[in-house]
């Protein structure tokens, strides 16, 4: 007996597999993850949920469309016989890499923005396959391909980001590629009705708007997807069932917050374009240098703090005042543009912008009380300049914001995420006029006392590992802190 499964398109979201109830199980057991970290959750704990995400529905027998290639490859492992009630066509279309070209000359695109291959074979493939997840780090210039897979469709575009700021980078990005009508933009409070044919939204602003307000895009273009809350995501993507273009962009599906079945099933297949490793080699982004600045604590100080909880070191960290002026002394010292990031506003941004205040040169601060329209002034003055230094929060400039002229990184505050370190190192990467090199500063304390390991060491383990696989070339220097 031959198993039999005939896929049929329901809508722009969903397709209907049919089967017999043996291969259902399978089918069921084959789309099913357990949640990271589920055993953790109040749901779980009480046995009101088993923890587990099923992307196959045994009931009304649906799944997520953009899955159809994980469906042909479980028929492949199986041996089993995959039928398509439709021409194969609703997922893929003829598009020739020769195409983007003639897209970029009707655009009329100018020719300092000319598509490099990697941007032209990602617009292509993306163009064919109609739906798609792009694995493209940061500064590899995505805005222009998101762009240019715009202007190929007639639909009406939303385009989702994560921030306020992204919302005006990308409408900036667009004016710049030439584009003369207006991209209607939506933040938080205001008007989410236009008749512009490009949207560009945060998902925070649009996730809770009702069904109908969706169907009138064809197109959906999700950037940064790897930052977007899987119900929220899941809550806009499945009210677009007329939208038959699907796009994400991500940097990396390393500690995503949606799980990367999930945005697959979502946007598309992944597809990988290039890497930052290769845009070094070929000179499209900047020559990189990793300074890791360990810093020794008196033995008093490590003794003191010894087995001590996590946030009890961070709130030491962020408040040590030999700490804070080293680095005040590092930011103040370094040529060009320079951009220290922390993580708490108060007890270590505002500390620090207060710090610098008697710098002979512009000190700006943001975070994420600073309204975007004021962050992308900031962005625009420091790309004039060459000796600002900006003091922000991860969560405003670790993400989107393109500074091309930016000098140097400084991590003021420990971390271990590798989504945040790749972002915020993409931050110095991009080319500019007179820029030889970007530079990190990464600061590493040294609290280990005898045998005892802390956070922030363990964390710097983290980074080593994200630096090692990129092949950034790094020194390791260790200072005494004077306390």
């Amino acid at each position: 007996m031959i198993n039999l499964l005939t896929v049929s398109k329901l809508d722009d979201v969903y397709l209907k597999v049919d089967c017999d109830p043996g291969t259902s199980q399978e089918l069921s057991d084959y789309f099913t993850f357990t949640v990271p970290g589920a055993r953790f959750m109040p749901q779980v704990q009480n046995r009101f949920w088993d923890g587990k995400i099923r992307l196959y529905n045994q009931m009304t027998k649906q799944i997520y469309f953009g899955l159809y290639p994980k469906i042909e490859e479980f028929c492949k492992q199986r041996d089993y016989k995959l039928n398509i009630e439709e021409d194969r066509s609703f997922y893929q279309t003829e598009f020739a890499l020769k195409e983007v070209d003639d897209l970029a000359k009707s655009i009329r695109l100018p020719k300092k923005y000319t598509p490099r291959d990697y941007q032209k074979k990602a617009i292509a493939h993306a163009i064919r396959n109609k739906r798609c997840l792009l694995l493209s780090p940061t500064a590899s210039g995505k805005s222009l391909i998101i762009y240019m897979l715009s202007r190929w469709y007639p639909a009406n575009k939303l385009i989702i980001v994560p921030t306020t700021a992204l919302v005006h980078q990308m409408a900036s990005d667009f004016e710049d590629y030439g584009y003369e009508d207006k991209v209607h933009k939506i933040t938080a409070g205001e008007d989410k009705d236009s008749f512009s044919e490009i949207t560009v939204t945060t998902w925070q602003s649009v996730y809770k708007m009702p069904k109908k307000w969706f169907q009138k895009f064809g197109v959906v273009i999700g950037d940064e997807a790897h930052l977007f809350k899987a119900k929220s995501l899941v809550n806009i993507m499945t009210k677009l069932t007329q939208c038959p273009w699907r796009f994400g962009f991500t940097g990396t599906l390393d500690g995503t917050l949606t799980h990367k079945l999930v945005l697959e099933g979502l946007f598309g297949p992944v597809e990988k374009v290039t890497t930052t490793a290769d845009l070094i080699k070929s000179e499209h982004l900047s020559k990189f240098k990793i300074n890791i600045i360990t810093l020794k604590y008196s033995e008093q100080t490590r003794s003191q703090l010894r087995r001590a909880k996590y946030q009890d070191e961070i709130d030491f960290l962020v408040r040590s005042d030999a700490r804070n002026r080293f680095i005040r002394n590092l930011c103040m010292s370094l040529e060009g543009n320079t951009l220290a990031l922390f993580n708490f506003v108060d007890k270590h941004g505002k500390v620090l912008y207060n710090m610098m205040q008697d710098a002979k040169r512009p000190v700006f601060f943001v975070h994420g009380g600073v309204k975007g329209e004021d962050r992308d002034e900031i962005r625009q003055i420091v790309e004039k300049q060459k000796n600002s230094i900006i003091v922000a929060s991860y969560g405003t400039f670790s993400t989107g914001v393109n500074i091309r002229n930016l000098h140097n990184i400084v991590f003021a505050s420990p971390s271990k995420s590798r989504v945040r370190n790749l972002q915020s190192i993409g931050r110095g990467l991009r080319t500019a006029d007179g820029k030889d090199e970007a530079r990190l500063f990464d600061l590493v304390d040294d609290l280990r006392y005898k045998s005892w390991k802390n956070y922030s060491i363990e964390h710097f383990g983290e980074r080593l590992k994200v630096y090692n696989e990129e092949e950034f070339p790094y020194k390791i220097y260790k200072v005494d802190l004077k306390e």
